[in-house]
């Protein structure tokens, strides 16, 4: 019965969590480590998105909520495209919706 109500729970988490704000845009920016890519303080890794070329620590997801961030095309390696919404809050990015783009086909 524990069991049942966790599972219950966690996919009414994530059926809120994936559900954005409908009032605000969307739009692309990159995401990366702040700390490894973007140059911003701080401690251990952390997400962060650049729009119009200044970086925000992300919040309302996380660094391994997208896969490894250590993987050759992680976060703390790459800086990836994003669909996001949001706003920026007291110098971070509230982030209410973030989509991982995929990586363009290289070229041979």
């Amino acid at each position: 019965m524990k069991l049942w109500l966790l599972c219950c729970t966690v996919l009414l988490q994530t059926a809120a969590h994936a559900q954005s704000d409908t009032t605000q845009k969307t739009f692309i920016a990159e995401a990366a480590c702040g700390q490894c890519r973007f140059g911003l303080k701080g401690e251990g890794c952390n997400l962060a998105v650049r729009i119009d070329g200044k970086a925000y620590f992300a919040d309302g997801t996380g660094i391994d909520d997208h896969g490894d961030a250590h993987a050759q095309d992680g976060f703390c390696n790459a800086i990836r495209k994003a669909e996001i919404k949001g706003k920026r809050v007291n110098g971070r990015f509230a982030a209410s919706y973030f989509k991982l783009l995929p990586e363009p086909a290289k070229k041979d």
